[in-house]
This record gives structure tokens, sequence and C-alpha cells, in this order.
């Protein structure tokens, strides 16, 4: 569907950043069976077929518990190119970032509409190539507005004048005006919940593959997208 990015979801018990969404995909996924160990697998399906770039999205609890060095090793070794990890704190995040530069992996640090100037610049510092923009305070899901008149805006210029990498932005996103709107001043648009929208109530593997990248290339615009699978 014009992907740019793929961002496979580790699925989790406990989502906290997630919506009534993605939390539900997480509990199907894991009612049956899906597990780090398997998403890693289907990186390596993909990568037979595909180099299109991958980010694992998932809690810090996840890649802990599978312990860090044998997550980024294996990681690495099936085509992994970044890791988005929600619930880690830049400041608790160090082990993480050292394992997955000893690997060549990327990491994403999270920007919100409340985080103040000088963590923004901190957050786009430790990020190794791209920061993510959270539109509004709160979790994922589609939203018809992106929060109050002028208030995106404000944040995302706030947010050009103080990173220096690319940017993204994702949460809430669900329409083409959507993807319009935030393209002219973002280098990215992440949309996963309304894509997860789209593909429900498939009858097939295909059917579903076939819905979501037909409303998925619905979306393109200027700037770049990528899926949140």
């Amino acid at each position: 569907g014009g992907a740019d990015v793929i961002e496979l979801g580790v699925p989790f018990s406990d989502p906290i950043a997630d919506g009534p969404t993605i939390q539900y995909s997480s509990q199907v996924a894991l009612k049956n069976g899906v597990t780090l160990s398997k998403v890693l697998s289907f990186v390596s399906a993909i990568r037979r077929r595909s180099e299109i770039p991958i980010i694992l999205m998932g809690y810090y609890n996840s890649f802990y518990h599978y312990t860090l060095s044998r997550f980024f090793r294996e990681a690495s070794s099936c085509g992994v190119d970044g890791v988005i990890v929600p619930d880690l704190p830049p400041e608790e995040a160090g082990e993480l970032l050292q394992s997955a530069r000893s690997r060549h992996i990327g990491v994403t640090f999270l920007i919100a509409p409340t985080t103040p100037l000088d963590r923004i610049r901190m957050i786009d510092r430790l990020s190794t190539e791209f920061t993510y923009c959270v539109s509004v305070t709160g979790v994922t899901g589609e939203r018809k507005k992106l929060g109050e008149e002028g208030e995106l805006e404000s944040f995302l210029r706030r947010v050009q004048r103080n990173v220096k990498k690319p940017f993204v932005v994702g949460f809430g996103i669900s329409k083409r005006e959507h993807v319009d709107e935030i393209s002219q001043y973002a280098d990215g648009v992440v949309v996963g919940s309304a894509l997860l929208k789209a593909m429900e109530g498939s009858r097939t593997v295909g059917n579903a593959v076939r819905a979501g990248a037909k409303f998925f290339s619905a979306l393109r615009a200027n700037g770049r997208t990528w899926a949140e699978p």
C-alpha cells in the first residue's frame, strides 16, 4: 500500500500506551501464541521477500525478560532495523542503548505535547535516526480531530525548532486530512489503530492484507507514512 516503514508490534499483556484497538489485537495475538521469538521469525520470513525497514514496538518487560543481549543479537541476525519501547524513559535506557548500538539497531524515543524543550533536545540526541511525536496526550486510537485548534501546529513547530534529526507523528491519525495536515511539519506519519480497523472482520489473511493495503494507499500524501500492524 505504499508504506515506507513497517512498525511491527510485540504483543504484551499490559500495553499502557495503547488504546482499545491495539489492546485487543495484543490479546488476540497472545491467545494465538505469538511471542517475541515468533515476532522475530516473522521478520526473518519478511526478509526473504522484502528489504523494507522494520521497527519493533514493544514494552520493556518483553525485551528484558528475553535478555537484551540475546534479543539484539537475534534481532540483528533476522533483519530488525530499530526498536521503540514506549514505557522506557530515556534516562533509564542506558543498557538498552548500549546493546542496540553494539548490533547497529536504531532506538527511537517518544516526544509528547507536554515534553519541555530541554527534554525534547535530550530525546532528539539519544534517538538514533529519528524521534516519534505523540500527537495528543493519551493512548493510541482513531480520532476525528487531532487536538484543539492550533495546538498540534504549535507543538510540531516547537519540535521543529528544537531537534536536529527527522521526526514522525503518530497516535490518532485515521484519515487523509490528518496526513496532509501533519506532513506540513513532520517527516513521517504513523498509522496503527485505523489500519487495524480497516482489516477487522476479514475472513481470510488475503482479504485482510488487501483491505489494509487499500486503506493505507488512500492515506498516502507527500509526507512519509508507515504502517503499524
